[in-house]
């Protein structure tokens, strides 16, 4: 170990390096720190007498700095974390400009790191300020992976990134906040606006009809709070992220969507089709949960009893007269649709729901209402495959979700659905889990942690993350693959 505590005989010298540090950092262009404000003298002196300021004395003079501990400010608070949930921190870390790039500041974080496991942490924290550069660079060099911004009271002008890294090899991984990837435009030409204005989405266009909220579907892979893929998070962070999904196709998509317009009438392969006809995807078995619908608001979820493939044919292909085919139900706020592959279904004019299915991009539609784009034309249509897959014999009914704190209301081939409300526990994560705020006043915790929700957000459960509770009044939905 290099570094050694701090004492009451080092403090000129640690004054001295910090003013030091801080005048060739001014210069290279970063105003993280001013002596006298942050740190000071003040600072200095409470962290010597606390025992958690730690230095290096050369031929140079007093050549390292830093404040080792488990004490994080409040602002810390701000910051989606990955790792641990014994977290420790240090601060100040200062290393005399004549001596860095020798490698002093690489030693200088070992030592931290082995104070802090002899602490009993797991994981370690810290922040630069955005316009530090060399600092960021340091960090990154160091492994350690950039969490997100956070900004401090009273200096809410100055933006710092927050950086962390696993110390142990049981380090657990927390919830990951999801940003979703959209489908909008000509792509979802029946969508609205209601993914911004009630679930505050920065959706890029109007309409916008889809939220891809957990997908490694490629082209529309949702990302954590600072731009990484959620397939390059599993490829990462491996088995205590993703599981037995490592090396796997990712099975599950997560959406929100908001029909402002009826969707087109289509139906979706299972896998031994779609691995035969579309190159090897899976099928798509999904099911949705209704978060708002109007009076009235209607599904077609299946075929009339009685019609023939033949029948159906001729009127998918004369266009309008296959809507008396259509099997039609009513649904409202809280019912649960599950949609097999094989089984014709739109989703209704007005309804917003949520989304679990398996992973995949395939659709085939039979019919669009014969909607046209702004230059006369009609959307593709996929009768034949259509007609291949499709299910005559589907009959099942919306379900209302129970009114319950804790009930499973899916249990399929494919995935699970449990609806949480309430001081309740998650269910136990085995590969991962997705669990999205259907409502305010969602709340997650563990350990001595939260983590707090908005409406129509969606975080990441690891493999590896500690056993969690929902609190609060909001509902919440938890999906996750059936093992």
């Amino acid at each position: 170990m290099i570094l050694r505590k701090a004492q009451e005989t080092d403090f000129d010298a640690i004054c001295e390096l910090y003013q030091h540090t801080i005048d060739d950092m001014v210069e290279s262009g970063s105003h993280q720190w001013t002596w006298g404000v942050y740190p000071n003298e003040d600072m200095v002196r409470e962290d010597i007498r606390a025992g958690r300021l730690y230095c290096l004395y050369g031929e140079h003079g007093m050549s390292i700095a830093v404040t080792v501990g488990l004490d994080m400010e409040p602002a810390y608070n701000q910051v989606n974390w990955l790792f641990g949930v014994r977290p420790g921190v240090f601060h100040r870390l200062a290393v005399r400009p004549v001596l860095q790039g020798d490698g002093l500041g690489h030693k200088a974080v070992e030592d931290v790191i082995s104070i802090l496991v002899g602490l009993g942490c797991d994981c370690l924290r810290c922040y630069v300020g955005e316009d530090n550069r060399a600092g960021r660079s340091f960090y990154r060099s160091l492994g350690m992976r950039e969490a997100g911004g956070l900004r401090f009271e009273g200096r809410e002008e100055e933006r710092y990134i927050a950086y962390e890294k696993r110390l142990t090899e049981d380090c657990p991984l927390l919830p990951l906040r999801m940003m979703p990837a959209f489908r909008g435009g000509k792509l979802t030409p029946w969508g609205g606006e209601k993914l911004r204005t009630v679930f505050g989405k920065n959706i890029p266009e109007v309409p916008t009809g889809e939220s891809l909220e957990v997908s490694c579907i490629p082209g529309l892979e949702s990302r954590d709070v600072t731009g990484i893929t959620l397939p390059e998070l599993i490829r990462q962070y491996g088995h205590p992220f993703a599981g037995n999904y490592v090396f796997r196709d990712f099975p599950l998509l997560l959406k929100l969507i908001d029909a402002t317009d009826t969707l087109s009438v289509q139906v979706h392969p299972g896998d031994a089709y779609a691995a035969e006809h579309e190159g090897g995807k899976l099928g798509k078995t999904e099911a949705w949960l209704i978060l708002d619908a109007p009076e009235g608001a209607e599904l077609v979820y299946g075929m009339q009893p009685g019609v023939s493939l033949d029948e159906l044919r001729a009127a998918c292909e004369q266009g309008k007269a296959v809507e008396p085919l259509l099997r039609r139900v009513q649904v409202k706020a809280g019912d649960v649709c599950f949609i097999p592959s094989g089984c014709v279904h739109a989703i209704g004019a007005g309804i917003t729901l949520y989304e679990i299915q398996q992973s995949s991009d395939i659709t085939y539609r039979f019919y669009d209402w014969d909607r046209t784009d702004a230059q006369g034309n009609r959307r593709e249509l996929h009768l034949d495959k259509a007609l291949d897959v499709t299910d005559l014999s589907f009959r099942l009914d919306p379900v209302p979700a129970p009114e319950t704190a804790r009930a499973r209301v899916l249990n399929t081939t494919y995935f699970t659905l449990d609806l949480l409300r309430g001081n309740v526990p998650v269910p136990p994560v085995r590969s991962f889990a997705l669990l999205t705020a259907l409502e305010d006043d969602v709340t997650l915790t563990w350990d001595s942690d939260t983590l707090a929700l908005r409406k129509g957000e969606t975080v990441f459960l690891p493999a590896s993350c500690p056993a969690l509770t929902v609190r609060g009044e909001g509902r919440a939905a938890v999906s996750m693959p059936k093992e």
